[in-house]
C-alpha cells in the first residue's frame, strides 16, 4: 500500500509541476506577444499575463507544500527569493492591467523578471 501512495503523491507533483510550467508559458508568452508593441509604446498586460502569475503562485505555493509533505527538504532561500521576484511581477502586472498602454519600463521589468525566475528555478541548486 504505501509503493501506491508514493506513486500517487508523484503523479501529483508532477501534475502540479506542469501546471506550474503552463502558468510561466503564458506569462511569458505575453509577454513575448507585445514586443513588437512594446517597440511602437503600445504594449499592455494582457490577461494571460496575469493569469499566468497567479497560476505561478498558487502552483509554487501547492509544490513546496507537496514536498514537505514527502519529506523532500526545500530551499527555503530559493523560493524566498522567486515568490519576491513573482509578487513584483503580479504587483506591476495587477496595478497596469486595465491600462490601455503599459510603460516600456514597468513591461520591459515584466519580461526581465520573468526569464530571470526561470533561471533561478533551473540554475540555482
Amino acid at each position: 500500500m504505501p509503493v501506491v501512495r508514493l506513486r500517487a503523491m508523484n503523479v501529483l507533483i508532477h501534475v502540479v509541476v506542469a501546471l506550474h510550467i503552463i502558468g510561466i508559458a503564458s506569462l511569458l508568452g505575453g509577454f513575448l506577444t507585445q514586443m513588437k508593441a512594446m517597440g511602437a509604446g503600445t504594449a499592455r498586460f494582457v490577461p494571460a499575463m496575469l493569469h499566468g502569475a497567479l497560476t505561478m503562485l498558487v502552483t509554487g505555493v501547492a509544490l513546496v507544500g507537496l514536498d514537505q509533505a514527502d519529506g523532500r527538504s526545500v530551499n527555503n532561500i530559493k523560493i524566498g527569493v522567486k515568490l519576491l521576484v513573482l509578487i513584483v511581477i503580479l504587483a506591476l502586472v495587477y496595478v497596469k492591467r486595465d491600462d490601455e498602454k503599459a510603460g516600456k519600463g514597468a513591461f520591459a521589468a515584466v519580461g526581465g523578471l520573468t526569464v530571470a525566475n526561470i533561471f533561478i528555478a533551473t540554475l540555482w541548486t
